[in-house]
This record gives structure tokens, sequence and C-alpha cells, in this order.
């Protein structure tokens, strides 16, 4: 609805509701044309995905993401997988001549301004974010002037999202068998990686330590190490981008774990393996080839995983 006032509108959205606004806006420009009171988007920590793929997948961007052409301004924070996804969303709202601006939120996960676990760093950016908002409108009011055509008629094309969280289970792996390289140091500055573990059944977690799935699995996977001791079994778990001096600290305060900890600093990994959602496991055979993955956390002692590991281990 155009207002009749004429004041400038952008369109301020979260999470999987960038979708909503980007939708809006191209219908919008669909029926009005190039309208100037349509100032531009906002997108925090935006999912221009269809769904989180499965391990291993490259994931598939929404059709209206490179059918869009007003200015767009992404917060994203840090502390999350969506960070690392902006190499692909970034270029992909540029398709259709959108001026597009990123700031990226240290220490700060989705959600930060109304989480109940938000940690003080959180607080403070929340308290901050009006002021970016501010920032972004009036970055964004400046790049408006140039023309954006867009064909009237065009039919925007849809993509079915899936609602709901999908189940957690640790499945058969449906991408190329072959893993990415994996090759990192440890937390203790060792070179550790799986061409040395030919012949062992490796699980291989990414994981954070801002990550509340993440957390709450680990004692879990410990203790599946711990079952299989003796056996041709390693755990390597990937932390994602944080330093040396906080993990250490996590591990000491919260969690104590005595499997190998691997420390992908750039997240450049994290992008070889098609991860988009912490934490992700992928569980290979004594040939080096991936066979079960899943993303999100799950008890590793539960009987079904237990079978499965099992069964690779006596192969």
């Amino acid at each position: 609805i155009r207002l009749l006032s004429k004041k400038r509108v952008f369109l301020i959205a979260n999470g999987r509701g960038a979708l909503l606004s980007l939708r809006v806006a191209r219908a919008w420009q669909q029926r009005y044309g190039q309208d100037a009171q349509l100032g531009g988007v906002i997108l925090i920590s935006p999912k221009l995905f269809v769904e989180t793929p499965e391990p291993g997948m490259p994931g598939e961007l929404l059709p209206v993401v490179r059918q869009t052409n007003l200015p767009v301004f992404i917060i994203q924070p840090a502390n999350s997988p969506w960070r690392w996804k902006l190499d692909r969303m970034v270029p992909a709202l540029e398709t259709a001549g959108s001026d597009v601006f990123t700031r990226v939120l240290a220490d700060v996960r989705d959600r930060f301004y109304y989480r109940p676990d938000a940690t003080d760093k959180e607080d403070s950016m929340a308290q901050s974010l009006p002021t970016l908002l501010r920032q972004a409108i009036g970055l964004l009011a400046s790049y408006n002037n140039k023309p954006r055509p867009i064909k009237v008629q065009e039919q925007q094309q849809q993509a079915t999202v899936s609602p709901g969280k999908k189940e957690r289970l640790l499945r058969a792996y449906i991408g190329d068998p072959h893993p990415p390289e994996l090759q990192l140091d440890t937390l203790q500055g060792n070179s550790m990686g799986l061409d040395a573990l030919r012949g062992k059944v490796v699980l291989v977690n990414f994981w954070a330590s801002w990550c509340p799935p993440c957390v709450h699995e680990m004692p879990s996977m410990q203790k599946l190490a711990d079952h299989f001791s003796g056996k041709p079994f390693e755990i390597l778990a990937v932390n994602m981008a944080e330093d040396v001096k906080t993990v250490q600290s996590f591990l000491q305060q919260k969690v104590q774990v005595r499997f190998p900890i691997l420390m992908d600093v750039d997240g450049q990994a994290l992008k070889r393996w098609q991860v988009f959602a912490f934490p992700t496991s992928y569980v290979i055979d004594k040939e080096g080839q991936i066979r079960l993955a899943l993303f999100g956390a799950i008890d590793w002692m539960q009987d079904d995983v237990m079978q499965k590991l099992s069964k690779l281990l006596d192969e």
C-alpha cells in the first residue's frame, strides 16, 4: 500500500523474514514501477536459501534474490553460520542492479537483540541497533537516485520454502563421498587432518562455543569416544573461526573433552564442507569416504547412532 504522505519507506526484516520483504518490494515495483518512495531494504542475518540443505549440498538461493534491484543493507552477526554465506548472497543480490552493503557485527549471535541468554556484548549491541538502523537508512537513501528500471508485467518466480524443522537424524550421505580437504592446526598447534586417519572411522564435527546445541551435544561425543576407545575410531571437532584463548577458556570452564579440536580460523574449511548450520557432522569410513551426515545436535549415544557407527567399524 502506497503511503499518502509520500514519505520514503525502508523495509526491515530478520532471518527468514528477509524473503517476505524482498517479495513485497518486488510486488511494489511491479505495480508502481520505479518509485522513489521505496527507499531500500535492511536485512538482519538474512536466510535467503530455499531451505537448510542436507550436509554437503550447496543450497539453492531463492529466485527473488536475483530479481531484486533496490539498495540493500545487510546487518550480519559474526557468530552465525550465515556470515559464511555472504559471499554467495551478495553477488546474487547484485545481479539485477542492487547496491549491496554489509556490516558484520563482531562477537554477537543471530537474534542478539532479544535473546534470553544474551551476553553483555549482545545487550550492548541491541542498545545500539536503532542507531545502526538509522545509519543504514541514511546510506540507502543516498543510493536510491539512479535509474532502477523494472519490467512491470514480469512474473516473479516463486520457490517453495520448507516449513518447520527437519528431524535430526544421522542419515546416509547423499553428496560426493570424497571429503573436501581438511588439514588444520589443533588447539595445541599441531597440524592434523584426514589423510593420516585412513583406516579409521572418523566423526568430523563443525562447532562453535557460542552455539548452544553444539555445547549440548559435546558431552555425548566424549562418551562416544570413550565407548569406542581402543577401536579404529576418531573424532575431529572443527571449531569455527574462534581464537585459541576463547576455545581454551570454554573447554576449561564449560565442557571438557579429550578428542582433538581443530581450528578453522578463517572459515575456509567450513566453506569447503558446505556447512550451513551448527553443529554439522560427517562420518567417514575406513576407506576415506563420507558415509553418514547430519546438521543439528543429537545424543551420540542413542541406539540408532551406535548401531550405524558399529557397522562401519566392523566393515
